[in-house]
């Protein structure tokens, strides 16, 4: 008989190691998490603050710009904080903000994918960001470059040929330069990509 309870005593001593051992395990995963989060700013009871390098918004004014005088520089009117942005990506009141077009100079040429023929064309950028963000495009001049040219080779004639094709180049290229831009300088910007010219042969 007292075999059969040296046994049990055994078994549970040994449920209990484990049971303690599980539960300091648990205990430390919720303590590192913790740990990580609160090091991380994540839980501050606070909003993250607006970082003061980030390209803003800019916003419409009712009246239009007059031209700078000469030899001054002219203001640009931010609207800060209105708007929720993730990543970047906003959805933006055309009405509201004021857009600027960077045109890249020079057009691109590339082969086309299916080998049969080539594509040519020229692109201005959108954004509805500060100067910061052309500041940026032309300083990432050559990282955009490439990645046009690599999205240009991945086109197809007869896909590219309809208007779907074109509107599914424009959302390519938006998302490649603002990958680019993303990579380079932390923030993407560019809401769109428009043709100046294309030419397709």
């Amino acid at each position: 008989m007292s075999k059969i309870k040296e046994k049990s005593d055994a078994k549970g001593g040994k449920s209990k190691k484990m049971l303690l051992i599980g539960m300091g395990a648990t205990l430390l995963t919720a303590g590192g998490a913790a740990g990580g989060i609160y090091l991380s700013g994540g839980v501050t009871g606070k909003e993250a603050e607006e970082d003061p390098h980030r390209p803003k918004l800019v916003e419409r004014s009712e009246e239009p710009a007059e031209p700078p005088a000469e030899g001054e520089e002219g203001k640009v009117v931010l609207k800060e904080g209105t708007i929720s942005v993730k990543n970047d990506k906003v959805k933006v009141d055309p009405k509201k903000f004021e857009v600027t077009y960077v045109a890249l100079e020079q057009s691109f040429t590339a082969n086309l994918a299916d080998g049969a023929g080539f594509v040519q064309l020229g692109i201005s950028l959108a954004t509805y960001y500060d100067g910061k963000v052309v500041a940026n495009v032309e300083r990432q001049a050559v990282p955009i470059r490439s990645a046009v040219l690599m999205v240009l080779s991945q086109q197809d004639a007869a896909v590219l040929s309809t208007p779907q094709g074109k509107q599914m180049l424009q959302r390519d290229l938006t998302h490649a330069i603002n990958d680019v831009l993303r990579q380079k300088e932390g923030f993407g910007g560019i809401d769109n990509v428009y043709f100046t010219n294309l030419v397709i042969q």
